[in-house]
């Protein structure tokens, strides 16, 4: 009895796990079969762990765009995970930086359960002062989950998909997730592009030769779970669904929100109040609209009921 109910888990993990990989504006064939299985081992560890706090990083700034502002990818899927873990009573914490912060903001405010926000400076030191308080208190950081944030390269800086260095515009808050000057928290990455946080967790070749400019913009930050996704508010979607299967106590507290209609609540603030703009690409600037990576919300609503309904 206790192993098929552990195949049907697996089982739909994999479902979830084969619908936020599929294939978008590039192929990440590759890149999904590596990373099999991450999608599971996510949720477990977040669902197993006894008065979890899960930070969340998003914010992928675009200076280019029209207004200057971060993308609408990474925001959605901020903000259902942040909502249905602090339904189920788990810590929230969401993380960015100043250039990210109105539009960061305006999504946590659209949240119809309260989380904590900590904005950085994007100065190196700011970066240190947050992972040290996250480390502390009486309920520290157990989980840190990257959702389209920029990764440094080759060249030890943050770049654009085109090769665009990022790094004044974009906070180091990779530190809170390098090995070395990490906290003592189990990370998440989740990206669909090469060049975000987790992606360094890949064999660099795939890349490399997979990715256009591949060779420089290439992820170093690894992570312990890299769940890689067609478009990465998918992952988000995605990383939730299949914590509510690892936690059926809990399943119906962190779906609740979870529904199309909160869907356009979050993308709505993001692009109306918070001026969050659409893909940007050098010969069409991002401009705000309802939409992620060049595909209309309505398509994005539906790979989320399709989601919903394979829990």
């Amino acid at each position: 009895m206790l192993y098929k109910k552990e195949k049907a888990v697996n089982e739909k993990i994999a479902r979830i796990e084969a619908i936020i990989g599929r294939k978008v504006k590039r192929d990440i064939g590759q890149m999904t079969e590596w990373a099999k299985g991450n999608l599971a081992r996510a949720a477990e560890s977040i669902a197993a762990t006894p008065k979890a706090h899960v930070g969340i990083v998003t914010g992928f700034y675009i200076k280019h765009a029209e207004p200057p502002s971060p993308e609408t990818d990474g925001l959605n899927g901020t903000a259902h995970l942040a909502a249905g873990l602090a339904n189920a009573g788990i810590e929230v914490t969401v993380i960015t930086d100043a250039p990210c912060a109105k539009a960061v903001w305006s999504v946590v405010d659209a949240l119809p359960v309260p989380v904590n926000l900590e904005i950085t400076s994007v100065a190196e030191s700011s970066v240190v002062r947050l992972g040290k308080y996250l480390a502390a208190g009486d309920r520290p950081m157990t989980h840190l989950v990257a959702i389209e944030r920029a990764s440094p390269g080759s060249d030890g800086k943050p770049h654009r998909e085109h090769g665009w260095d990022m790094s004044r515009e974009t906070a180091p808050l990779h530190l809170l997730f390098d090995a070395k000057t990490k906290g003592p928290w189990y990370t998440i990455g989740i990206g669909d592009g090469g060049n975000e946080i987790g992606m360094g967790s890949l064999p660099k070749e795939i890349i490399e030769t997979q990715i256009p400019n591949g060779q420089l913009i290439a992820a170093t930050t690894a992570v312990d779970s890299l769940i890689v996704a067609g478009v990465s508010n998918w992952g988000g979607y995605g990383l939730l669904a299949a914590t509510a299967i690892m936690k059926p106590a809990a399943r119906d507290a962190l779906l609740h929100h979870f529904n199309r209609e909160m869907d356009h609540r979050y993308l709505r603030a993001a692009v109306e109040t918070g001026q969050a703009v659409d893909d940007s690409r050098v010969d069409r600037p991002g401009r705000p609209q309802m939409s992620v990576d060049r595909i209309p919300w309505e398509q994005h609503a539906e790979l989320l009921e399709e989601i919903a309904a394979a829990t």
